[in-house]
């Protein structure tokens, strides 16, 4: 308190002055409309900057919840529109597709690898958000890979770039449908093999999942043709697609459940041991 005072009395000229200034520019204001009205202008410019940073610094600090907000909104229109299409998809009927529910569930990508043979990515989901080995892993511009391994709160995923993947796929255009692989060169190009050479196919065309598993839906994107031969057999052609994914740079993702895959899977085993 001391020290207030004796603050107060070394600069009292200054703050006298401070004071009659103020009251003065405060009653110019006060009697004078022109005066008046460019204050509160001036005033309302100063506070509009000084919210609009306050609120782009909230906004930014706010993107990681924004993200996820947007992602679990995305999972649910994405779980509409695919069971939607399943029900009204009248021109290719799959055993494994047919009547099928798929549910998606928002995921972050945490580690990530693509130079490697056998790559793999690690997700922030596991076995207790309900993942299970053998559901997929998409964003919306096409495939990841198949999980492989979970513990409590993460899991593995093989990735599209793994020399041990096959995954089912096909030409969008037709019915014509391969395996696809990755031959361990480029992150940016798979390969689609075993597609017959009747098939039409042409440089762009693009490729999609085939519905042929209870890992994926028909038509999950994944690529499009770059270039294409016959094998040494001269019956199938070997094609190089080029993905719609950027392997590396993949943080959001989704996880798809086939919520039938265990009734499938369970009868297609009691086939298999008659």
């Amino acid at each position: 308190m001391q020290q207030i005072l004796n603050f107060i009395i070394r600069n009292k000229n200054f703050l006298l002055y401070l004071l009659l200034f103020s009251l003065s520019v405060f009653f110019t204001i006060q009697t004078h409309s022109y005066h008046k009205s460019k204050f509160i202008n001036s005033a309302n410019f100063l506070s509009g900057g000084i919210y609009t940073r306050l609120n782009n610094i909230n906004q930014y600090l706010d993107l990681k919840t924004q993200n996820e907000n947007l992602s679990e909104e995305n999972a649910r229109l994405r779980n509409r529109l695919q069971n939607h299409h399943l029900s009204i998809e009248e021109d290719f009927v799959d055993t494994t597709s047919f009547n099928g529910t798929y549910l998606f569930r928002p995921v972050r990508v945490i580690k990530n690898s693509y130079s490697a043979t056998t790559n793999i990515l690690l997700i922030d989901k596991g076995l207790n958000d309900s993942v299970q080995q053998d559901f997929g892993l998409i964003t919306p511009k096409g495939i990841l890979g198949i999980v492989d391994k979970t513990s409590n709160n993460y899991a593995t995923v093989i990735s599209i770039l793994n020399s041990k993947s096959k995954i089912s796929a096909q030409l969008k255009k037709t019915n014509h449908f391969g395996t696809l692989t990755w031959d361990g060169r480029s992150p940016k190009t798979v390969q689609l093999i075993d597609i017959p050479k009747i098939a039409p196919i042409e440089i762009g065309d693009t490729i999609v999942t085939s519905g042929r598993s209870v890992i994926f839906p028909k038509g999950i994107q994944v690529g499009t043709i770059e270039s294409y031969n016959l094998d040494a057999a001269e019956n199938n052609y070997e094609i190089n697609v080029t993905l719609f994914n950027d392997m590396t740079n993949i943080e959001h993702a989704y996880i798809i459940e086939h919520l039938d895959a265990p009734e499938i899977n369970n009868i297609l085993n009691l086939s298999n041991e008659q």
